[in-house]
């Protein structure tokens, strides 16, 4: 990739910040911008000077609101890529694969796709002022893979099955009680938080970290099998009149009305 327009990568001093830059989309991702994590993460673990990853959002409002659902809206997918596949899995295995720690900084809203990435990272470390919650079912989408069996890992079942059926909202607060995060701080501590954490896993053995971090990795790898079948199914359903209805009540800035779809779930 030539040029990064959705996304700012900078490495100083072992730490590499991948920020994505799309505010005026509240940091929701589209096919370029999931190709441009893609291209920075790779380029991360190949620079012998990095030795650790942090993912954050530009501003002080998002983190990431998963998938640009007026893109969507627009054009009926998440726009072009450089494959021609819209490589949100691929995204996913890499933030688990790249050899290095990577730490999220939620800087604001990390909903939908964009609370799966932050809940893949190693450690995430949340301003005071940030929310976390899922949104896949409000707008005809899921996340049945990582997104879902991964998080209850980290938070249990019961509150896993609450953030993905009730689709709410959490403040940071919540977050830190529940371990979906590492450490809260001020938001204008945030970045220097990090920098701090950073310089920790910096003075430790990078190979002993990639060994760790695998090992952790293993327990849960088979996930991954469960997320091909998951998206599998996602690319069938967001064709459905169902999913559609959400997609649509998004950009009306509506409440869905999904009534007429309750059977197919009584069936």
């Amino acid at each position: 990739m030539q040029e990064l327009t959705d996304v700012r990568y900078e490495v100083e001093r072992g730490l590499a910040r991948i920020t994505i830059d799309r505010q005026d989309r509240m940091n929701a991702f589209r096919a370029r911008t999931v190709d441009e994590l893609i291209a920075c993460l790779k380029r991360a673990w190949a620079d012998t000077e990095v030795g650790v990853v942090c993912l954050t959002g530009a501003g002080d409002r998002a983190f990431c609101t998963g998938g640009d659902q007026k893109q969507r809206a627009e054009t009926g997918d998440y726009g072009p890529s450089e494959s021609g596949l819209f490589e949100v899995e691929t995204l996913h295995r890499l933030i688990r694969t790249v050899p290095k720690p990577v730490i999220a900084a939620v800087n604001g809203y990390a909903i939908g796709g964009g609370h799966v990435i932050h809940v893949l990272c190693d450690i995430t470390i949340a301003a005071d002022t940030a929310v976390f919650g899922q949104n896949g079912p409000r707008v005809g989408s899921f996340d049945a893979g990582f997104g879902t069996a991964y998080l209850a890992r980290v938070v249990g079942e019961k509150r896993a099955r609450e953030i993905w059926m009730l689709c709410r909202r959490y403040d940071a607060a919540t977050a830190e009680r529940w371990g979906l995060v590492n450490r809260v701080v001020p938001a204008a501590e945030l970045h220097d938080e990090v920098r701090i954490w950073a310089d920790e896993i910096l003075a430790l053995s990078p190979t002993a970290l990639r060994f760790v971090k695998q090992s952790f990795n293993a327990d849960s790898e088979h996930m991954g099998g469960i997320a091909d079948v998951a998206f599998s199914g996602l690319h069938q359903f967001v064709e459905s009149e169902e999913a559609q209805e959400g997609v649509a009540a998004f950009a009306e800035k509506r409440q869905p009305d999904f009534s007429a779809h309750r059977a197919a779930a009584s069936s």
